[in-house]
């Protein structure tokens, strides 16, 4: 385990997460490239929720340096993917679809991120097959305003502006660009969020069939990916211009090279 910024603090919550479980999967991010043993990185043409990103393998937006993962989406007007759509701003996604997927454990990780009207970072779990059937777990999700992140569930009945999610908001002078340990615990009947091992959402099967069926009793990959603007962001900032759901400032951060996900390490355990 290596130290850093708030390190006693991570790695006494790294230990009680990892107390009397065994390790299915550890990320630390120690190499100078990317794991694609573990890792796919994504690459779309496409995008949903209105987002204003095309995922991109390249250097540029994935880079490991100093035990830790950046995702840094960078302006590249005119970007044409190869379904010939064009997009302003290349970012990176990665996943361990096919090559890690579990059912049922916990899952963490050490993560910092940018604040700005429209920077959607998230890590996030996903079932197999079609959405919201297979079942989504946002484990964090920012949309820019740095004092809070969201939990959520996605299925049937239950997906897109969903009931099953909670906004936590920190403490004052704390904030999502700070070292935090974002977990979720994950059980046949219930499912607990925590952020430096505090609880902030729970859920049970019970709230969830009141809308929909349990989409929880099968394998899912993890995610960590950077998105920008889109339906989400905009319908908490309702920022029109210069994109959707992305103001000026947050392009000006993303032209600068100051808009980033930082990675530290990502543990599942069971």
């Amino acid at each position: 385990m290596k130290f850093k910024l708030s390190a006693l603090l991570c790695f006494t919550v790294t230990l009680a997460l990892a107390q009397k479980k065994d390790t299915l999967f550890y990320e630390s991010f120690n190499s100078t490239a990317l794991n694609r043993k573990k890792w796919n990185v994504e690459v779309t043409g496409r995008t949903v929720n209105n987002e204003q990103q095309a995922y991109v393998d390249s250097s540029l937006v994935l880079k490991q340096t100093n035990g830790s993962l950046f995702i840094t989406p960078v302006s590249r007007p005119g970007y044409q993917s190869k379904e010939q759509k064009k997009y302003d701003f290349p970012s990176g996604r990665i996943n361990t679809r096919g090559k890690f997927e579990f059912t049922h454990g916990t899952a963490s990780a050490r993560i910092k991120m940018s604040g700005g009207a429209g920077l959607w970072p998230a890590f996030w779990l996903l079932g197999e097959g079609k959405w919201p059937d297979c079942g989504e777990i946002d484990i964090m999700e920012t949309v820019g305003d740095s004092s809070w992140f969201s939990n959520a569930l996605h299925g049937p009945g239950y997906s897109g502006d969903t009931p099953i999610h909670y906004r936590y908001s920190f403490a004052k002078g704390i904030d999502v660009t700070q070292w935090h340990i974002y977990t979720v615990e994950w059980a046949t009947d219930h499912i607990t969020f925590r952020v430096d091992g505090k609880a902030t959402y729970n859920v049970t099967r019970n709230m969830v069939e009141k809308y929909g069926r349990w989409a929880f009793d099968n394998p899912k990959f993890v995610i960590l990916n950077f998105a920008l603007g889109g339906g989400y962001p905009q319908g908490v900032n309702k920022v029109n211009s210069p994109y959707p759901g992305l103001s000026q400032s947050s392009v000006n951060k993303i032209k600068a090279n100051q808009a980033q996900m930082q990675v530290d390490w990502v543990l599942v355990t069971r």
